[in-house]
């Protein structure tokens, strides 16, 4: 079985608790401290077989391997992927059974990781998670005031929910790029600055 370690909890002395992301199901599995055992991390994708345990009311985590990208040697990069897997822990944690669309998008970034900026990419990503779970709201509206917006300008607060400036105390961006944002899922147009603050709302939360 394959997963990605999006949570890890050290417990006494060097033994894990290990939240896993699989294809269909969230996994909390025990790993004992052990000199043979491979060495884990938040964020790696593994392969692995889980066994009832003696020792905890968990499964015991057996016969990791770790599925590496070259990118994993990039400090940054791998810097920011652990950022990014954490979200996906915050937002799932009370999941058991999930559909495959977030693994497969977990898999999907991590093939584009080294590619393009990896914050590009997780904004994408995000835009992405949020139009399949039905929470991509129009840019019409205010959330806060519930009126209209007919500003240049829209700001933006936690899942991307559209604000006036005034309303959020925030600077937005330009509505036209936010709408082509929106509907593309595509950031090839956006400037590192507009990247910046799309990222910076995104690490509020899923």
């Amino acid at each position: 079985m394959q997963g990605f370690i999006i949570h890890i909890n050290r417990v006494k002395e060097e033994d894990l608790v290990v939240t896993i992301l699989t294809e269909k199901k969230i996994k909390v599995a025990y790993r004992f401290y052990g000199a043979r055992h491979s060495v884990i991390n938040l964020g790696y994708l593994i392969d692995f077989e889980t066994q009832v345990s003696m020792r905890s009311n968990l499964m015991q985590l057996r016969n990791i391997i770790h599925l590496a990208q070259n990118w994993n040697l990039d400090r940054d990069r791998f810097y920011f992927w652990q950022c990014f897997v954490k979200l996906f822990h915050e937002h799932l944690k009370e999941a058991e059974s999930i559909d495959s669309f977030y693994f497969d998008l977990l898999v999907s970034c991590s093939n584009k990781w080294h590619k393009q900026n990896p914050k590009r990419v997780a904004v994408e990503a995000y835009l992405e998670l949020l139009q399949f779970e039905g929470r991509l709201h129009s840019l019409d509206y205010c959330f806060l005031c519930e009126d209209k917006i007919e500003d240049e300008n829209i700001a933006l607060a936690r899942a991307f929910l559209p604000a006036h400036e005034e309303c959020i105390h925030d600077k937005g961006l330009n509505v036209e790029k936010l709408k082509q944002l929106f509907s593309k899922k595509k950031t090839l147009y956006l400037n590192d600055n507009e990247i910046e603050y799309l990222y910076r709302v995104m690490n509020e939360g899923f």
